[in-house]
């Protein structure tokens, strides 16, 4: 049966106004082939929602999912795109092979969007002769292409590979060094779209030597095309290069390549201006017309101006080479380069073109260079093809330039001159930039039905006490993206900051607690608690609050990170409160987990839960508190409240000395299991308070459970527990390692936490 035939008999059993959905998403489908689906959801009957526009909605897809769709939050990308496409900045993209925009389609990618790539060659961006690309980026939210790996590094996937119908001297019709594709032909103002506010990382997956990617290769571009505000960052091989075309190349930034800095050849006639190279590992700009003949035609032609080069470079800042071409280029700074201009002296085509005029640099300057600089090591009779000046380069010598401030990486002022203030609220997808820095400087809502993405290594400094906290509506998600070597910060703006210099993070969530439903946050005033166990309020990982806990009163205080009723559905791992000035994490109901967890230099409790809370928790460490090292309850009102406080802890150090023990079994306790319970220098291990009855009734009932606990170095007048009562055995001593080193560090703590 036809595809259309199918889909009539796909009609006949739908409403028309569900069919037209239908018949229009699989005839999309069917178009765009191979592009890839992001998340998926299972109605009763098996079939599949596919996530085609950033949201898992049967009714968008024309499936029913029984009302349990959820927002997507990840996509692959891989496969040809043959219909106009537009990314989803809100997404978590991961490029997991090739992604082909074919002749005739276009590919849009807003500001914000981070892609990911995984395959080495296998992964990669391209763009065919006929199609186009539109990046949107801004200073402020740059596109970035990365790689997924947990330890990035050059050459871990492929790069961009654009393909244009401009003239090149390699001829029409040629095949791309990578990516197999035609590029070269007689448009001069082709245009494949417009890049801007492009950053690409770790790029130039190699298959051979004679076959590598760039970061982004232009493959007879088009002077229709927009190029500017690109940077390359630890590549593999160059960072840009053109071959042949037409396209100008403006605000370009390249970083640490493993080969060439910026590369054009083949008979580009295209400009360059404000280009700022360092750290590259050959030449800082290899210029050249053709490998295979020098004097092809038509010939290598461009004037630059505004250059930086910082060396060190092994193959000059300029290496003119394969015929070189005509080139004109004014204010050109290097920094600490052992060779100016390098020219092989077999290339007789370009020793030719030099005597002849067709290079010319005026105002070269050589700062800071080495006692045995060679200005060029070209010996021809022409010796005043540059001339010496004093230069501004890129705008500001070898310093970072002021235009490539916030959107960059590597440099002195990436991100430095970028900052952006937080304040008021969202209601839509936002996600920050890691290259900027925010100043929370007001209370920031995160509005049900909005999601907040905040990627690895950003940094936020808040200011105003308790009128400065991140709060997390019931209905809106945040993700954190942290890594061990980039964690997200959230921190005190102060110049010498201090616990309780603003609140703190406040997420709320739909899991049950028993203080009841639609209860109202000790702090942010919104609304927790539903019957929602498995309640998703997003993903924190790799997070570190410092400096937080502003206060109101005794009984209105923020911790590090408080989380009402958030639900299991939600990741919580790898997080640290660092000198709080309340509690430096509590969980107040709610059913989410929390691993990895560390508390340090907290004024009240360390980690504290309560509320009916069931979730679990594996791996905490905790020291430097001021009273209890966990504090765990049920109900500060009733002690025998439902649901009960239930969980089971593993693997946790607690260093004293501590003043209210290293756990407090509290206001009715609850239904605790505890394995590997490391402490050192406390003074009380267990305490429970004398007036607490629903507490001791459970202790007797066997409802707290301790094995093995370890009381390392105990303090003077030390005392294992305070209970009075019958059941003493809820206690078993016995020797662990705690949160995996005792009192030291543990392991799953370097890098991203700090304060041991």
């Amino acid at each position: 049966m036809t595809f259309y035939k199918k889909a009539n008999n796909f009609y006949s059993q739908l409403k028309f106004k569900k069919m037209k959905k239908v018949l229009f998403t699989l005839i999309l489908m069917f178009a765009t082939g191979a592009f890839v689906v992001s998340c998926s959801g299972d109605d009763d009957s098996g079939s599949t929602a596919s996530c085609t526009d950033g949201v898992q909605n049967g009714d968008e897809t024309g499936i029913d999912c029984g009302g349990s769709c959820t927002p997507c939050t990840s996509a692959n990308l891989s496969g040809d795109v043959i219909a106009d496409t537009t990314l989803d900045a809100s997404l978590d993209y991961e490029l997991t092979g090739a992604y082909v925009v074919k002749s005739g389609a276009s590919l849009t990618i807003p500001a914000g969007t981070v892609i990911k790539a995984t395959g080495g060659t296998a992964a990669y961006i391209a763009v065919e002769r006929g199609a186009q690309i539109f990046i949107n980026g801004t200073s402020a939210n740059p596109v970035v292409m990365t790689s997924a790996s947990a330890n990035p590094a050059p050459g871990d996937w492929g790069g961009l590979v654009i393909c244009g119908d401009a003239p090149t001297n390699k001829g029409n019709n040629v095949t791309s060094e990578v990516a197999d594709l035609q590029y070269g032909g007689t448009t001069a103002n082709d245009n494949s779209g417009s890049i801007r506010y492009l950053r690409v990382e770790y790029t130039g997956a190699t298959f051979s030597n004679d076959k590598e990617f760039n970061g982004v290769s232009l493959f007879g571009v088009g002077s229709g095309t927009t190029f500017e505000f690109v940077q390359s960052f630890e590549g593999g091989d160059d960072g840009i290069e053109f071959f042949g075309g037409t396209v100008n190349g403006e605000n370009l930034v390249s970083t640490n390549s493993g080969d060439d800095s910026i590369d054009f050849a083949d008979g580009w006639a295209g400009n360059g201006e404000n280009w700022y190279i360092s750290g590259g590992a050959k030449a800082g700009i290899e210029g050249s017309n053709n490998g295979d003949n020098g004097n092809a035609a038509p010939v290598t032609n461009t004037t630059l101006s505004n250059i930086t080069v910082v060396g060190p470079v092994t193959e000059g800042a300029l290496f003119y080479k394969e015929g070189g071409g005509n080139f004109t280029i004014d204010n050109f700074y290097t920094s600490n380069v052992n060779v100016g201009i390098t020219v092989s002296d077999t290339d007789a085509e370009a020793a030719a073109r030099i005597e002849n005029g067709d290079l010319t640099i005026t105002n070269i300057q050589f700062a800071d260079a080495p006692t045995d600089l060679d200005i060029t090591n070209y010996t021809g009779a022409n010796q005043s093809f540059f001339t010496e000046g004093i230069a501004t380069g890129a705008g500001n010598g070898a310093a970072s330039p002021d235009w490539a401030a916030g959107w960059t990486r590597g440099l002195d002022n990436s991100g430095a001159s970028s900052t952006q203030n937080l304040a008021g609220e969202i209601t839509g997808d936002v996600t920050l930039s890691a290259d900027v820095e925010y100043q929370l400087t007001s209370s920031f809502y995160v509005r049900s039905g909005g999601s907040l993405t905040i990627p690895a290594g950003t940094t936020i400094k808040a200011t105003g006490g308790t009128a400065a906290f991140i709060a997390v509506e019931r209905g809106a998600q945040i993700f954190v993206n942290g890594t061990a070597t980039n964690p997200v910060v959230m921190t005190s703006g102060a110049a010498t900051p201090a616990p309780a210099d603003w609140g703190g993070l406040v997420i709320c969530g739909d899991a049950p607690t028993n203080k009841g439903t639609n209860v109202t946050s000790e702090v942010a005033d919104l609304q927790y608690g539903g019957n929602t166990a498995n309640d998703n309020s997003g993903s924190i990982r790799y997070l570190r609050v410092e400096y937080t806990g502003a206060t109101f009163s005794n009984d209105k205080e923020f911790n590090g990170v408080s989380l009402f009723g958030v639900g299991s559905g939600t990741t919580f791992e790898y997080v640290q409160s660092l000198n709080g000035g309340d509690d430096g994490i509590e969980f107040f109901g709610g059913t989410v987990s929390g691993n990895f967890l560390v508390s340090i230099g907290s004024g009240d409790d360390s980690i504290d839960f309560a509320d009916g809370w069931a979730g679990n928790g594996d791996s905490w460490y905790i020291s430097k508190g001021a009273k209890a090292g966990i504090e765990g309850s049920n109900n500060g009102d009733n002690g025998n409240a439902t649901p009960v406080t239930t969980t089971t802890l593993s693997n946790i150090t607690v260093v004293g000395p501590v003043t209210e023990g290293a756990l407090f079994f509290k206001e009715g306790g609850g239904n605790f299991t505890i394995t590997n319970f490391y402490t050192e220098g406390v003074d009380l291990g267990v305490n429970i308070s004398s007036t607490d009855a629903e507490a001791a009734v459970r202790i007797e009932a066997n409802a707290l459970s301790i094995n093995p606990m370890q009381f390392s170095s105990p303090a003077t007048g030390f005392e294992q527990t305070n209970y009075g009562g019958v059941n003493q055995s809820f206690i078993t001593v016995g020797d662990n390692t705690g949160a995996g080193n005792g009192a030291a560090e543990p392991t799953w703590a370097n890098r991203w936490a700090t304060g041991f």
